[in-house]
């Protein structure tokens, strides 16, 4: 294969990843709720018509778990909303489970006034750690297998109200760019938005501050060597959290089908920048594109941002916050006292799951 060297694009996007990512179920967990009763657990696996024929080999049939409301059993006529939530990089949906401390959380939420909703919990985690949500012909195009297989699976198994309103989407760190994204182009699908502290946001500087620095030649050499080494996905496995990352972002924003046996590009080759891949992670950077889908923002009944004082994800969340009030689009924006990980199972139970409550419809056609 061709020699592919550090994308220094990354450098700030791991900077801001690494140490939140690499704690990922590090989470305090709320009391449990004496008077909660029992949800039912599904899981399952859901074809992924948009993965076939992806280049890395990435499963197709993906792990989906589906939580049950107490009374989904007992009310045989009955039809619920849907929340579709979204883990983050380096997990799966069963890590997830963990992360956010489900059942129990959603339990809770309902013994504490939330009315009752089905939770779905998919699986994007692919050979590198991450699909990041996107469309690649290299990973295979996880946005519509979220936002199209997925939705399709649970309206056909499952007693759903088959409306948008009726659809919420969340999502935690990749979770949170996930939801971001598809949320932007996706408004036909869901209702309501949920952004918990999300990465990625911003388009990266194609050469970082500390590119002089020795250390920096240093891993850039090692990145080099690891590369060179690799011939599948499976390979990867035992590299480094930073590798992985890279290599993830690379085959979700930057696929390339004439390069094997890794079919994507870097950002940088042979010590130079590659400014049409630069190109191409930047137009996948939320921020940059947030203004050709404004009128998409408009539609949602409602939209909701958090993420913690100690997260360095904290300044770009902020900054999603503001270009929506800049345009006038309703949404709320919280700033907990927290770091990446340590409230997010309480915030999944006393934030996420009520706010999906106030604003899912619990009636098809209701606005």
């Amino acid at each position: 294969m061709a020699t592919m060297k550090v994308p220094v694009l990354m450098t700030l996007f791991l900077s801001a990843m690494a140490l939140p990512l690499a704690a990922q179920v590090q989470t305090e967990v709320p009391p449990v709720v004496p008077s909660a009763k029992p949800v039912t657990m599904e899981h399952i696996k859901v074809h992924g018509t948009s993965l076939e024929g992806n280049l890395e080999g990435e499963a197709v049939d993906r792990d989906v778990f589906v939580f049950l409301p107490p009374s989904y059993g007992k009310d045989k006529h009955r039809r619920y909303g849907v929340v579709y939530a979204l883990h983050g990089f380096s997990i799966g949906a069963e890590q997830w489970t963990h992360e956010i401390h489900v059942p129990q959380t959603i339990e809770g939420a309902f013994a504490l006034g939330a009315r009752e909703m089905i939770v779905v919990l998919p699986d994007s985690k692919t050979g590198y750690g991450g699909s990041m949500y996107s469309s690649s012909v290299t990973t295979g195009d996880f946005e519509k297998f979220v936002a199209h297989d997925l939705v399709a699976y649970i309206d056909a198994h499952y007693r759903t109200i088959p409306d948008r309103a009726s659809r919420g989407l969340v999502g935690h760190s990749m979770g949170g760019y996930g939801a971001t994204r598809l949320g932007m182009k996706y408004p036909d699908v869901f209702g309501s938005l949920y952004i918990m502290s999300p990465c990625c946001l911003s388009p990266r500087p194609a050469t970082p501050p500390n590119a002089a620095d020795p250390k920096f030649a240093d891993a850039e050499k090692k990145f080099e060597d690891a590369v060179a080494a690799l011939k599948s996905p499976a390979d990867a496995a035992n590299l480094p959290f930073f590798t992985k990352a890279q290599l993830a972002t690379a085959a979700a924003w930057s696929p390339d089908p004439k390069n094997p046996p890794l079919y994507f590009d870097l950002a940088m080759k042979d010590d130079v920048p590659q400014p049409d891949v630069v190109a191409k992670w930047t137009a996948n950077a939320p921020l940059a594109f947030i203004d050709q889908y404004i009128d998409n923002l408009r539609r949602y009944r409602a939209i909701a941002e958090d993420v913690g004082d100690q997260d360095g994800l904290r300044f770009d969340t902020k900054k999603l916050h503001e270009i929506l009030d800049t345009y006038d689009i309703q949404n709320s924006f919280e700033m907990y006292h927290g770091t990446h990980t340590s409230a997010v199972a309480d915030r999944f139970q006393n934030h996420v799951l009520p706010f999906f409550s106030k604003n899912l419809c619990s009636t098809k056609g209701c606005k």
